[in-house]
């Protein structure tokens, strides 16, 4: 007598059990915000005499390490972190870690008897994608605002900006920007347009690369190159872009391209603005100026590649990418650039060998590129 056989349903259930429990372990918003809560801090500094300079937000990074904008900071004498869990305790700064001038980031040393820390995300967030943030707008100690990501933008020199749709105010820069896992995004930066403030934030790879190092007093922080006009000139370049203002960018960077000729970002800068307002020609040159100052940046490389793509001068751009990739060949993005270029050359092999190694470093690049070319 043959045996019947019957559908194998148990692995199928199993599958729908684990997806349920999968939703059901997703947390929700006021139990993400008292799970991340005790990291978030504000800030405040005071000067030589003890009068009160600016208000700000912040975060503990790693224990005794807190991650705020420098804006918030500069020209401080003393400044103190009030914890926003409980009825929060108020500790005094030590000094600074470590400065990341062009991020607006400051790393300050903070002691306090329980250790806090938070985690950064690995990866970017997805337009669209909800969020929320905890700081200190108006010396409103702990408030709490969500909405979703708007855009991602780009900025040269390795970092990227996250707009948010989440309401922000003067105190909230330096507030953690949080995805729906309680992984920190960004860093809020309040920039001003019109009277208006867009909500931005820098992203959290950028963060990631703030390394603890000698303690300095706050009143040593930020003076490095005060009062040079030509750096003054790369900071309102940056603001502007930051803003997504190319036109009034392009003209601060040159400006301070023309006074330092020297510095390779400002050339990097203004290649970037000129292609954003279609100015190819004249984005290569100043590709080339910058290279001609570092050439084995793997990201100049990579950026003049993009002015030749969109001069359609594929061949060049091609070459360009592929000095990028072999100085860092870990680069997932010049991948994908290679494998667009070589799409868009009529070579679908070579595209095909490109997107593979892109498959291999990035998954979610790879399906991206699936996306834009099927």
């Amino acid at each position: 007598m043959t045996k019947r056989r019957y559908p194998r349903l148990f692995p199928f259930a199993l599958v729908l059990l684990l997806a349920a429990s999968a939703v059901q372990a997703q947390e929700s918003l006021p139990v993400l915000v008292k799970r991340v809560k005790p990291a978030v801090v504000a800030i405040a500094t005071y000067d030589s005499s003890g009068e009160p300079l600016m208000t700000g937000s912040g975060f503990f990074l790693r224990p005794g390490q807190v991650v705020t904008n420098l804006h918030v900071v500069r020209g401080a004498v003393r400044a103190e972190v009030k914890t926003l869990d409980g009825k929060g305790r108020v500790f005094p700064v030590n000094g600074s870690l470590a400065v990341d001038e062009e991020g607006d980031l400051a790393l300050l040393s903070v002691e306090t008897p329980t250790e806090r820390s938070s985690e950064l995300a690995s990866e970017l967030p997805d337009e669209g994608e909800p969020i929320f943030v905890i700081g200190n707008p108006l010396k409103l100690e702990g408030s709490v605002s969500d909405g979703i990501v708007s855009a991602v933008r780009e900025v040269p020199n390795s970092y990227r900006i996250i707009q948010i749709t989440a309401p922000i105010s003067h105190g909230n820069s330096g507030s953690p920007v949080f995805n729906m896992k309680g992984q920190v995004l960004g860093v809020v930066t309040v920039k001003v347009t019109n009277g208006q403030n867009i909500n931005l934030a820098l992203a959290a790879a950028r963060v990631a690369e703030l390394k603890a190092g000698k303690l300095q007093p706050l009143s040593e922080m930020g003076a490095k190159n005060k009062g040079d006009a030509a750096e003054a000139a790369y900071r309102s370049g940056l603001d502007s872009l930051w803003l997504g203002n190319y036109d009034n960018a392009v003209g601060y960077f040159e400006n301070a391209a023309n006074k330092n000729p020297r510095r390779a970002e400002a050339w990097v800068q203004v290649g970037f603005c000129k292609v954003k307002q279609g100015k190819n020609q004249e984005a290569i040159r100043a590709y080339l100026q910058a290279l001609q100052l570092k050439p084995t940046d793997a990201e100049i490389h990579n950026k003049l590649g993009d002015a030749y793509y969109y001069s359609g001068r594929f061949r060049e751009a091609i070459e360009s990418y592929t000095e990028a990739s072999r100085l860092r060949p870990d680069w997932a993005e010049t991948f994908y650039n290679l494998a667009i270029a070589y799409s868009e050359s009529g070579n679908p092999g070579m595209a095909a060998t490109q997107a593979r190694i892109l498959q291999r470093l990035d998954q979610k690049l790879y399906e991206k590129y699936l996306r834009e070319t099927m």
